[in-house]
């Protein structure tokens, strides 16, 4: 009879727009523990939805932390947790320095609209707002991670200085996660078709849009 000790599980993290949440299944997929910690976004200015990338590290920090005392409780231990899975918040951008490892500004959030002015210019530049979406299957529009990247760019100058330093680097909110907790910078197709820069058919990365978008 096997005891609790030779369980196995797994741990899934779940960013959300207005939470976080860690969960430890069972190889049944039941889920055995739990904990979800609740945060406010910002709104500087009308139609700005931002938060803080390091806010939202620490209420992954939390939320482990919350779901580990109930699973130690239930007697088992962390060590038991074999792989952690990330579901995340998509179009949501952060900008940060690969030197450093910090934020350089707060994330746009996917539902953030100050980039409506760069997106009309963006279309007329482009002759149609789906003149990109048979490479990434998108139209020009506010909710895509491209253009919150080029209004970055554009507008704050604590990423422009990091781009001629050539330490910036953009991530959806996966790759902020992943990088902070492993050192890796990397991303997946499902977040990476969301950012308008990924031809969906090749599965990498089109140089016709970053050129485009102003992100190469």
């Amino acid at each position: 009879m096997s005891s609790k000790s030779d369980e196995v599980f797994i741990g899934a993290i779940d960013q959300g727009t207005s939470s976080t949440r860690f969960l430890i299944f069972n190889v049944k997929g039941q889920i055995v523990a739990s904990h979800q910690c609740e945060y406010e976004n910002h709104y500087a200015k009308a139609g700005w939805v931002e938060k803080s990338p390091t806010e939202i590290l620490e209420s992954i920090d939390t939320a482990i932390a919350g779901t580990c005392r109930r699973f130690n409780s239930l007697g088992y231990d962390a060590s038991q947790i074999k792989g952690v899975g990330i579901t995340n918040q998509r179009e949501t951008t952060v900008a940060f320095d690969i030197e450093t490892g910090e934020a350089l500004t707060n994330a746009i959030i996917w539902n953030d609209v100050r980039t409506k002015p760069l997106v009309r210019q963006l279309i007329d530049e482009a002759g149609s707002a789906t003149r990109f979406a048979s490479i990434n299957g998108l139209p020009i529009t506010t909710y895509f991670s491209a253009v919150k990247m080029r209004w970055m760019l554009e507008n704050v100058p604590e990423v422009q200085a990091a781009r001629e330093r050539g330490t910036l680097r953009f991530g959806t909110i996966d790759t902020w996660l992943i990088y902070k907790m492993t050192g890796n910078y990397v991303t997946d197709v499902t977040n990476a078709s969301r950012t308008m820069l990924m031809d969906i058919k090749t599965f990498k990365w089109s140089q016709e849009c970053m050129e485009f978008f102003g992100v190469r």
